[in-house]
């Protein structure tokens, strides 16, 4: 029987098919467990190529090219710096589409600008990048479960309203 994960990764999945695309994650507060949810079904390996846990700066920067100077002005839960590490992780493993996370899953490490619970999402798909923050409510393991729920729903919904056509390169 189907859980919800499986459900919402298979949609993703049909998505991917239907436009032949690949996609990868960059993540930090989560810690491998989109890549991991999306590695739970069968036949994964034929719409994900990869992703990096980049949960430090110097990993953001140094293998997903995130700017140093964004990290240091903007901090590592922003915009700049999901959409960075989205498209970072794109050219990395040749994705088409990759969603990307950071935030502050607890229970400590908040501050009264980003309290607990503040996850920045980025997605890129075929070089159209944005970025949503949300506050989720929770202990840790809520926090990083709602995170991935939503950067693989996220992901599903942008390459569903990609106005590309299909690659019929084949």
């Amino acid at each position: 029987m189907l859980d919800e994960n499986d459900a919402l990764v298979l949609g993703l999945a049909a998505r991917l098919r239907e436009r032949r695309m690949i996609c990868a994650t960059a993540e930090s507060c989560t810690g491998g467990l989109i890549g991991a949810m999306l590695t739970a079904v069968p036949g994964s390996s034929e719409w994900y190529a990869g992703g990096v846990v980049s949960y430090a700066n110097s990993v953001k920067e140094g293998v997903l090219g995130v700017s140093g100077t964004v990290l240091s002005s903007c901090g590592a839960v922003s915009s700049p710096v999901v959409e960075a590490m989205a498209e970072g992780v794109c050219r990395l493993v040749g994705a088409d589409a990759a969603c990307a996370v950071s935030g502050v899953a607890g229970p400590g490490g908040g501050t009264p600008g980003k309290p607990v619970g503040t996850v920045w999402i980025g997605w890129s798909v075929r070089g159209r990048t944005d970025s949503k923050c949300f506050h989720f409510p929770g202990d840790r393991a809520e926090v990083r479960r709602r995170t991935a729920e939503a950067a693989i729903a996220g992901l599903a919904e942008r390459i569903g309203a990609a106005e590309d056509a299909p690659d019929s390169s084949e």
